[in-house]
């Protein structure tokens, strides 16, 4: 379709030319009367071993954004920032860890000797050590000040579970980890929270349709629809296993029992990922995703009948000087006009910076 919305843009922090000033994969949800926004920051490139959870908050519909709260500075590299507020008043992030060890090699040709001076910090990262915090993981807070110990979870999706019209909490990811391990070929699974997220009950996972692997689907994203069923999009990706479908593009399933059972996955053949989505107040369903193609940016498909049919490509913006951005993910404002938020470079040559669009929701 390539049509583009009348938009907004704004920035939530941009660090551009500072060794730590590198912002990635965030998530934004509404708070009671305010906006927050969390985000993978605070860190020196896409790949590192500095990455911290940071929270922004907005008292003006996102307009202006407070300075950079650290939440998370744990031992590994703090990735993926999902955000909710389980109860409008409370908060839950969500994250996964990298072991950056593993990277070190590939990312000398890319980083050059900036990789050298993570040393003294990844000679601390013992087996033992990575074994400990190497996991996806959620964190409660009654207040937004306050924050509970590190919860371990099976599965891992950049934008974390959502809340359904019962109060309980899905969380539909990609099960990336054992107890001892990193498993990069889990399947993609629903759980469930009845608690708030303190303990987390597993439920389905998504069958695979012909032609695809565990290994293709990652990164998923889930939404209730008015008649409670549910349906969630995928980024599927090629691997060595399977190259039969359109590379980072999505897919979608849908559950009819509250996340038990699942649709087999199947393409919608629409380039861009990872996928949030969301049901705006009209009832139409809003998907973001990120164009890692020429030309660069965010963009957004809409469908106005539960994700039967989409149309695609609605151009948020396609000035990204590169493809190192993306990630969106939206909320409506009072008005029902829609706020994404989502990282990308100012300028070629610089860090990614937070940045938001407000638009409007196109007749």
């Amino acid at each position: 379709m390539n049509i583009q919305v009348q938009a907004e843009h704004g920035i939530i922090c941009s660090l551009p030319h500072h060794p730590l000033g590198y912002f990635g994969w965030p998530s934004v949800a509404r708070w009671g009367n305010k906006l927050v926004a969390a985000v993978s920051g605070l860190r020196s490139q896409h790949v590192c071993p500095f990455g911290k959870t940071v929270l922004f908050t907005s008292d003006d519909q996102g307009r202006t954004w407070s300075a950079p709260q650290i939440v998370n500075d744990n031992p590994l590299d703090d990735r993926d920032a999902g955000v909710i507020s389980p109860d409008g008043v409370g908060l839950l992030v969500s994250w996964f860890t990298s072991d950056t060890r593993r990277y070190v090699e590939s990312m000398r040709s890319s980083y050059g000797e900036e990789v050298d001076s993570w040393q003294p910090i990844l000679s601390l990262w013992t087996d033992e050590l990575v074994k400990q915090w190497l996991a996806s993981w959620v964190r409660l807070s009654p207040d937004g000040r306050n924050w509970g110990a590190p919860i371990r979870v099976p599965v891992s999706t950049p934008h974390g579970p959502i809340r359904l019209h019962d109060g309980s909490l899905l969380y539909l990811g990609k099960r990336m980890y054992t107890q001892d391990s990193y498993q990069a070929e889990g399947a993609i699974q629903a759980i469930r929270s009845t608690d708030g997220g303190q303990t987390w009950e597993e439920l389905g996972k998504v069958p695979l349709s012909e032609g695809t692997y565990h290994s293709n689907l990652h990164e998923p994203h889930v939404v209730e629809l008015a008649s409670g069923a549910l349906l969630g999009l995928i980024r599927y990706q090629h691997s060595d296993e399977g190259k039969n479908h359109l590379p980072f593009s999505i897919f979608q399933t849908e559950s009819a029992d509250g996340g038990r059972t699942w649709t087999p996955a199947r393409p919608l053949g629409v380039h861009g990922s990872p996928p949030h989505v969301m049901r705006h107040s009209s009832g139409a369903l809003v998907c973001v995703y990120g164009r890692r193609k020429v030309p660069y940016g965010q963009r957004a498909m809409i469908s106005r009948d539960d994700g039967q049919t989409w149309d695609t490509d609605y151009i948020l913006r396609d000035d990204g000087p590169d493809s190192d951005l993306g990630y969106p993910a939206t909320v409506e404002l009072d008005d029902g006009s829609l706020f994404t938020v989502y990282y990308q470079k100012l300028a070629a040559g610089e860090k990614c910076s937070l940045l938001w669009t407000r638009w409007e929701l196109p007749a």
